[in-house]
């Protein structure tokens, strides 16, 4: 048990110069503050507009329009705009955009 102690002791352990590099990391990583990340689904499907909205290409056009009449193709090609509820949690998932 004596042996272990002085073990300790020589090695530093037990005076606490062990962790004086760790602690003084941690203190100034205390100061920074968290990044965000961006939701990478949202990136993707979504574009960023000057005056606050967002928009994107609506979906169903890509395959399978045979069937389709061509008013609804030609609907489906145009662009969506967010509406304010979709905003809101766009600027969330979105935020340095």
């Amino acid at each position: 048990m004596l042996a272990h102690a002085s073990l300790l002791v020589s090695s530093g352990l037990q005076t606490g110069t062990f962790f004086r590099f760790s602690r003084s990391f941690a203190a100034s990583a205390a100061n920074l503050k968290y990044k965000l990340k961006t939701h990478s689904g949202t990136k993707k499907r979504w574009t960023a507009l000057p005056n606050g909205l967002f928009k994107r290409g609506k979906v169903g056009k890509v395959h399978l329009n045979t069937h389709k009449g061509s008013a609804r193709v030609n609907s489906l090609a145009q662009t969506a705009y967010s509406i304010p509820s979709q905003t809101a949690r766009l600027k969330r998932l979105m935020p340095y955009v």
